[in-house]
């Protein structure tokens, strides 16, 4: 299997969507923030690179009408 290169900020806004999943909280980018310490501005292009890098997807709000923004669930790795 082959080693994605993440820098620190990646590592940790990955490590974040890992931990509110694990505690079955839902990824929205204000929860991953406040989760990584860092500032929802800081989180939007590490968010972008970790989902083009496949480590990430991004899912839109399933319920019409009630849109509470993107969220982004790591995937899981064999």
């Amino acid at each position: 299997m082959q080693q994605v290169q993440l820098s620190e900020i990646e590592q940790r806004v990955y490590q974040a969507v890992t931990a509110l999943e694990a505690r079955g909280q839902v990824p929205y980018p204000d929860l991953i923030a406040e989760e990584s310490g860092l500032t929802d501005d800081q989180v939007h292009t590490p968010l972008h690179q970790l989902t083009e890098k496949g480590l990430l997807h991004r899912e839109d709000s399933p319920m019409a009408g009630l849109d509470f923004g993107p969220r982004f669930c790591a995937r899981q790795m064999a």
